[in-house]
């Protein structure tokens, strides 16, 4: 297949445009690089520096500037969207800047693959939608409250594709998950995240010597060892998500929602215990007061991922989680 993926450049797009080019699928980058790298294009892979904001270009991309072609065939076979802002914190201090780039970029990307002809996009979505655990593990049936702004927005982008299916009759995978961790078990992509905030990159940056310490939100929760708990998944196993999910939608004609989790759950101390064995850094770590809002612990059911899918978390155990993650970091560090 010919595929657009927009936001192919950022962490987890990078290491879904390598596993749709190992699979033989020609792929198109547009990403505008305001957290992507040009370090983790590939070769293989046309590049467009665009932004979902300008519609005109998005438009000219996903219909590969129809004005010049006599043949109005669809130019791809589906879109991969993994364009949006993802900072929960950020997103309760600056609504609007979630609202423009995810909501009306995303209006931006349907209405292009409308005008495109493109039929299937595989929507990089989060467990976010799903907001304070009624039970555990969440799964698909699980009531969507949001907690925060970016997941509102994500929950949002589900409901408008949900409408677009209805009336353009495109056909849509939402995929839900929580922490997307680790790097390319090959090796082949080196670009660190931008300004990371999540929890192991944070961890990898005090072991480089980039930071003094590692700041643990309370210790005191109802785990085994007091620190929080939440599902890690590593992004080679989220990158075969995304492609079993296109295959999925396009071999049955069917939309699909799904969570892709690794369902075991890892705590805090066990990150940062194994981020000191591996790395054989200290890693300095203190304990400061729990955040607001912050459970004590999170994991996703798979089991639809498994059934329809043929999925499973193959990469997603601490070791592999925090090896890959160093073998990039440990080139940066002081």
């Amino acid at each position: 297949m010919n595929i657009l993926i927009i936001g192919g450049a950022g962490y987890i797009g990078s290491h879904v445009a390598r596993e749709f080019l190992d699979q033989g699928h020609r792929i198109t980058v547009y990403d505008n690089l305001s957290s992507g790298l040009r370090e983790n294009l590939f070769p293989e892979e046309a590049f467009i520096h665009g932004d979902i904001l300008d519609y005109t270009g998005l438009l000219r991309a996903a219909t590969g500037d129809n004005t010049h072609r006599v043949s109005k065939m669809p130019v791809f076979d589906a879109i991969i969207h993994l364009a949006a802002f993802k900072a929960a914190g950020e997103s309760m201090i600056k609504p609007e800047k979630y609202s423009v780039n995810n909501i009306t970029g995303t209006i931006n990307i349907l209405n292009a693959a409308v005008e495109g002809g493109i039929k299937n996009i595989v929507f990089s979505s989060s467990a976010a939608v799903y907001g304070e655990p009624e039970y555990l593990p969440l799964d698909e049936k699980h009531p969507t409250n949001p907690e925060n702004y970016y997941g509102f927005t994500k929950r949002e982008i589900e409901l408008f594709l949900g409408w677009y299916e209805k009336l353009k009759g495109i056909r849509f995978a939402n995929l839900r998950y929580f922490n997307a961790a680790g790097y390319d078990v090959k090796g082949r992509i080196k670009g660190l995240e931008q300004n990371p905030a999540n929890l192991i990159p944070v961890i990898m940056e005090a072991a480089a010597g980039k930071r003094p310490e590692v700041q643990i939100f309370g210790d005191d929760y109802d785990t085994p060892d007091g620190t929080g708990v939440r599902d890690y998944v590593h992004v080679n196993d989220l990158a075969l998500g995304h492609l079993a999910a296109l295959e999925y939608i396009t071999r049955n004609d069917k939309s699909l929602t799904v969570n892709l989790g690794s369902e075991t759950g890892i705590s805090v101390k066990e990150i940062i215990e194994a981020a000191r064995r591996i790395s054989g850094k200290p890693i300095p770590a203190r304990i400061v007061g729990r955040r607001p809002g912050d459970p004590a612990k999170l994991t996703a059911s798979s089991k639809l991922a498994h059934e329809v899918l043929g999925w499973t978390a193959r990469y997603s155990d601490p070791d592999t989680l925090i090896r890959s993650t160093w073998e990039v970091y440990k080139g940066t560090a002081k």
